[in-house]
């Protein structure tokens, strides 16, 4: 069940019973809040009885996160992953759950330090005495898949680094094992799930728990994170808004991770921010413009930007640094990276959010994956281009404060719609929603009247820039393939009138040669006047960079426009 090796569990594995346990256990929590949710959520409202459900529904939901915080806090492992990004959608689920969850990154209990020495000892092959000048056994931080200590180097490891405190980062025991059985009871689950048909119809469950199981398998290898981490920082090494802990290598294995300590303001921690000087709203600000930078611009990106990951550093005024601050990113084992496709896709789907654009919006959706090429999108074009005009731009305190029954007869009015359309959430996207849930959660922690679009619309109209200025040399280069094929067109109509004089296309209708004819002397016009609109258009595109160029472009545009205007009168 667990797929792990004797060999792949390092010290203090776990005993298979207690792995069995975890595994039935978690299935058992599954299963029975699965069962209420059909009955509750689908067989009652297919029945006629939707206000029964709707009555009991805040409870039944606050209930559901009482009952999962228990159960992660005290498994631990993935369970505290999928709690933490339940916490997380603030926009999307209740308060009764996002509030009850909010809590487990700081609730997840440490383990004995006897226990890490073991591992840090196993996997360095010396004594921590050795390789570390000092190591506190009380931890720093206690995370779901491994625990951070501070610890100082060794004089040797410091001169050779320039590097003195470090947190030492070492992997909880057995967690291989907690894994494994925890992937394994949540492919069970998505099994269960992808034969429910509302689920199944928008959602490829096994593969997303895949993908999920193929980040989970990467954040358990510190050597995978530590690159991670060097590619973070190389991508914003010009970036005076962004720092990265160096890592040091020489003490750096699969299971132990030391890097440098940037311990500094939890960035959530609005008092300390203030007691500093520095205004808890800009630094909402300038997050979510370096979370939309890594993911529409970047394509490689932070997947688990919690507030325990980001610290707010002070920095010294520089010179044409207009911030006294640094945002610190650390924890770099659960990270995305965008195919170019996606990237374009999320540019769109970024754009027309910004412009209030409802058909360009599903455009983007049908881009991305996220709509069927099959669905029928004119009635979701008109509802999201209503839902815009009446809440496009409020942020979430504004929403908060518009009346409940307006949500209630908007859904009421369109869920009918959105219902039948063949939504589906494409592989490789959870990351990505995960990493904007995260990013809105602490926005709106840091500022309650935070507005996302505040930020939305500088970082989207700097893109539509980008790819105004793409588009111009995608339009060039179409140009001059265009005119390419224009130049090749006569040469095959005249092999094509060829075959049929020389009879090698049976033709017996003489009103056929006047079509061929007539036929001819328009296509000769039509590619006349698109190598003239070619020629004017790319002219016109490249005389900013190449005047010379695009001024010859240009005026030779007036040749063919010339014969397509007068080629008709030469040849009657």
């Amino acid at each position: 069940m667990t797929g792990v090796t004797a060999s792949e569990q390092g010290p203090l594995a776990l005993d298979e019973s207690i792995t069995r346990k975890r595994y039935r256990r978690i299935l058992r929590f599954a299963g029975a809040n699965l069962v209420v949710t059909w009955w509750f959520e689908l067989f009652l409202p297919r029945i006629g009885l939707a206000a029964v459900s709707e009555r009991g529904r805040a409870k039944r939901m606050q209930r559901f996160a009482k009952r999962f915080h228990v159960l992660a806090v005290d498994l631990g492992g993935l369970m505290i992953k999928v709690g933490q990004f339940m916490s997380s959608r603030l926009d999307v689920l209740p308060p009764e759950i996002t509030a009850e969850l909010e809590g487990l990154q700081d609730e997840v209990p440490p383990v004995a330090f006897a226990n890490i020495r073991a591992v840090a000892e196993a996997e360095l092959g010396v004594t921590l005495e050795t390789a570390f000048a000092r190591v506190d056994e009380i931890p720093v931080a206690a995370a779901s898949l491994g625990q951070a200590h501070r610890a100082s180097l060794s004089p040797v490891d410091a001169a050779e680094t320039g590097l003195s405190e470090v947190i030492l980062k070492v992997q909880r025991p057995g967690i291989d094992q907690i894994v494994a059985v925890d992937l394994a009871a949540l492919r069970r689950v998505g099994g269960w799930l992808s034969r429910v048909r509302v689920i199944a119809n928008r959602v490829d469950m096994p593969a997303l728990v895949e993908e999920f199981a193929q980040t989970s398998r990467e954040e358990i290898d510190y050597l995978h994170e530590a690159a991670n981490s060097e590619r973070f920082a190389e991508d914003f090494a010009h970036d005076h808004r962004v720092a990265v802990p160096s890592v040091i290598w020489e003490r750096t294995t699969r299971r132990v991770l030391t890097l440098e300590d940037v311990t500094a303001i939890k960035i959530t921690d609005a008092s300390s921010l203030r007691a500093a000087g520095i205004d808890p709203g800009h630094v909402a600000s300038v997050f979510a413009e370096v979370m939309f930078e890594q993911l529409f611009t970047k394509g490689f990106f932070h997947a688990d930007p919690h507030p325990g990951n980001i610290f707010v550093t002070p920095t010294p005024m520089d010179a044409g640094d207009n911030q006294p601050w640094r945002l610190t990113f650390i924890d770099f084992g659960m990270m995305g990276e965008v195919s170019s496709h996606t990237r374009a896709g999320l540019r769109k789907l970024l754009i027309a959010a910004a412009s209030r654009d409802g058909k360009g919006l599903v455009t983007a959706m049908g881009d991305l994956g996220v709509l069927l090429p099959s669905a029928e999108t004119a009635d979701l074009e008109r509802a999201m281009t209503q839902l815009f005009a009446r809440f496009g731009g409020m942020g979430f305190a504004e929403l908060r404060e518009v009346d409940p029954r307006e949500f209630r007869d908007f859904a009421v009015q369109f869920g009918d719609v959105v219902r039948s359309l063949p939504f589906q959430l494409p592989e490789n996207f959870l990351l990505v929603i995960r990493a904007m849930s995260l990013t809105s959660g602490v926005c709106s922690a840091l500022n309650p009247a935070f507005n996302l679009w505040d930020s939305v619309e500088p970082f989207a109209s700097q893109l539509l820039r980008d790819e105004g200025g793409n588009a111009a040399k995608d339009v060039a280069q179409q140009a001059l393939e265009l005119i390419g094929i224009a130049w090749r067109l006569p040469k095959r109509l005249d092999e094509l009138i060829t075959k049929v004089e020389d009879g090698k296309i049976a033709v017996t209708t003489p009103a056929l040669d006047r079509r061929l004819d007539r036929l001819d002397r328009t296509v000769r016009r039509a590619i006349s006047a698109l190598i003239f609109g070619s020629l004017l258009i790319a002219g016109a595109v490249l005389h900013g960079e190449h005047p010379t160029v695009g001024t010859i472009l240009m005026a030779a545009s007036a040749l063919p426009l010339l014969h397509a205007l007068f080629a008709a009168r030469i040849g009657r």
